[in-house]
């Protein structure tokens, strides 16, 4: 049996666009738009699925879906750094970003460090391997990521290799433990233009 897990980053928000640890803010206006236009592209799926953040619960609901939130795909805890900017954050604590940088192990932000989220994401993406029907889920880029990093085996160092742009599809097909990817597609211009 072949498992498919369908991932959809969530539609643009202030945060995003200010390239700023997500606050917890809202989609756009523009973000919601463009959800609501790519909704008739998703394929059916058995399980519908949200990270708990409300870009992800706004970006479902705007592309018409009934999604269940699954606390182990939230995105990832960057601690006291959370509604800051990279910037920000690099002017007052250079050195911690640096180390939060170069190792995956690292979590100077006082929240949960690279690996360990990349360990919970392939702990819920093992835990789907072997089950029927698609399941579609609403992410953060960083659950992405995650994802890519353990369909493919990747060295955990090559999370921030990785790029997630907003409202794009990443698809993991896979069987026997071995997994296949096709990343990042838009969804209204890929497929219904």
């Amino acid at each position: 049996m072949t498992t498919r897990v369908f991932f959809v980053s969530a539609a643009m928000g202030a945060s995003l666009r200010q390239a700023r640890f997500d606050d917890g803010g809202s989609i756009d206006n523009g973000g919601a738009e463009q959800a609501r236009s790519a909704a008739r592209t998703l394929p059916s799926a058995a399980r519908v699925l949200a990270s708990p953040g409300v870009r992800c619960r706004e970006t479902a609901a705007a592309l018409g879906l009934d999604a269940a939130v699954a606390a182990q795909l939230a995105g990832l805890d960057v601690g006291r750094w959370r509604g800051r900017t990279l910037e920000e954050v690099r002017a007052a604590e250079p050195e911690a970003v640096g180390r939060w940088l170069a190792d995956p192990g690292s979590a100077p932000h006082g929240g949960e460090s690279v690996r360990d989220l990349c360990g919970r994401v392939a702990g819920w993406l093992d835990a789907v391997a072997g089950t029927d029907g698609r399941t579609l889920a609403v992410v953060e880029p960083e659950i992405v990521r995650a994802a890519v990093v353990h369909a493919l085996g990747m060295p955990v160092v090559a999370f921030w290799r990785l790029d997630v742009a907003p409202l794009t599809a990443t698809e993991l097909s896979g069987r026997a433990g071995r997994w296949n990817v096709r990343l990042g597609h838009p969804l209204a211009r890929s497929e219904a233009g």
